[in-house]
Formats: structure tokens, sequence, C-alpha cells
């Protein structure tokens, strides 16, 4: 038997809570504190002026000196604060060569395959609390495009799947979304392992999905937890398989990195 770490990761693009600042050097610290073989990104950068121009997927997958990795943008321009972006429609980064944000997915197991499943933008804004230094602060915020990405692993005990997504913060959108993905995934080799940050909190995405929940933690906010927002859900996977849990506060973002030591 061989034990896996499987984390999902929320990485408010690398800021700092403590300054403010957004340091590649602080992301890459974060990812080896991590130490996850296979870890969902959310809220990721790529080529944006405000976290250094670099690609935050690749920095993390170097720190964890993984060799297969994505980036999928969920939109081009730069999220938050009113500045003006469009929705994305690529099914990875590469193809496109100005700043873009959306998730990541990385494995250090070999990706037989990919997938990409999207959603449009809720056609709502919500005051939401946005993490800021030095104190949060209470703003409109615009909902962004969604998606989810599947990779099949070749994991040390054979296939399976790996679906990260980070869906709507609009009640009702997120719940239909994650539905979805679930049926979406559902046709995918099992075992399949859904995680991220769904903005649904405690016990809602498995009684929305009837999958097994691997982790019960609160994950946000980083400095006092009080909720759980970021998931880890299993189909076909016995529940003796989960040896630990773990909630990290790491060096950037807002929610607490969450893992699961499973055992194949």
């Amino acid at each position: 038997m061989s034990v896996l770490r499987v984390a999902t990761f929320n990485l408010l693009h690398g800021q700092s809570l403590r300054d403010g600042s957004v340091e590649p050097a602080l992301l890459a610290d974060a990812a080896r504190r991590l130490g996850a073989d296979l870890v969902g990104l959310q809220e990721v950068d790529r080529h944006q002026p405000r976290s250094g121009l670099v690609d935050q997927t690749e920095v993390v997958a170097a720190a964890l000196g993984a060799a297969h990795w994505r980036f999928v943008p969920s939109l081009h321009g730069t999220p938050g604060h009113g500045d003006p972006w469009t929705a994305s429609e690529l099914d990875d980064g590469d193809g496109s060569e100005g700043p873009t944000y959306g998730i990541g997915l990385v494995s250090r197991f070999p990706v037989r395959s990919w997938a990409v499943r999207r959603f449009a933008a809720a056609p709502i804004s919500l005051p939401l609390v946005v993490a800021g230094a030095p104190r949060p602060r209470i703003m409109r915020v615009r909902d962004e495009p969604r998606l989810a990405l599947a990779a099949v692993v070749e994991g040390p005990a054979g296939p399976f799947t790996a679906v990260t997504a980070h869906l709507s913060f609009v009640p009702g959108y997120n719940a239909r979304q994650l539905r979805a993905i679930a049926s979406w995934a559902s046709t995918m080799p099992e075992p399949v392992l859904l995680f991220g940050d769904f903005n649904l909190p405690a016990a809602l995405p498995r009684w929305l999905t009837g999958w097994m929940s691997l982790a019960q933690a609160a994950t946000y906010p980083s400095a006092r937890p009080r909720v759980q927002f970021d998931h880890l859900l299993a189909r076909g996977l016995a529940a003796d398989r989960v040896r630990a849990e773990h909630v990290l506060a790491l060096p950037v973002s807002d929610h607490c990195a969450l893992a699961v030591d499973l055992e194949l």
C-alpha cells in the first residue's frame, strides 16, 4: 500500500495577510509546507503584474517536485477592484499571453488525460468580506466564470480521477454547479476525488452529491477558522482508506489548506 497526500488550497493569488505582499518565494514555501502529492489550486494568477508575472501553478509544481500540472483560466484580465476582465474559453493557460486567473491542478504522478467543465458567471454581485492588509473590508463583488478541472492520474495502485473546482459564492448557483460536476465526474475512472473551494459550508457538499466527505474541518478564515468552504469528497473509495487529515495555515491566503493522507 502507498500513502498519497491530496490537498486543496485557495491561494488568494499568493497574497500574505501579514503585509499584503505577493512574493513567489512565499508561495513556494507554502507549497513545500503542504507537501502534497496531488493539490488543487484556486484563485490562481498567471502572468499578473500584482503577483510578479509568474505562473503560480508552475511555482507550486516546482516547489513540490511535481512534473505534471495544468493551469486553466476562468478569465482574462485581473479580477476584483472593478478591473475589466473577460471570460476565458481556453482549456490550457499556455494559449494566452496576457494576464489570466483561474484554477490549477498539480500531480507528482503521471496524468493520462485532462478535461474541463465550465460555468457562466452568475448575473449577480454580492457584498463580501474581501481579504486585505492591514484588515479585511466589505465590498460588492461581481461573480466570475467558474470551472472544474479533471485529471485521470496514474497512481501507485492504478488509475484514479482527480477533479478540482472553484464554485460561485452566489447561493443556489454553487449548489447546481457542484451537482453538475459530480454527475460529470461520475463517468470517469474510480475512485474519483473531488476537491476545491465550493463556497458551501459544512456538510452541504456531501448532502448535495451523496459522495463521502474525506475531511470535516473549518478552513476559513485562516487566522481563526470558523467555517468549512474547502472540501475533499470521494466516490468509489472505502472510508478506511483515510489515514489522517490536516488543516494548515500557510504563509499566504485567507484560507487554510485542507489535506488528507489516503492509503491506496
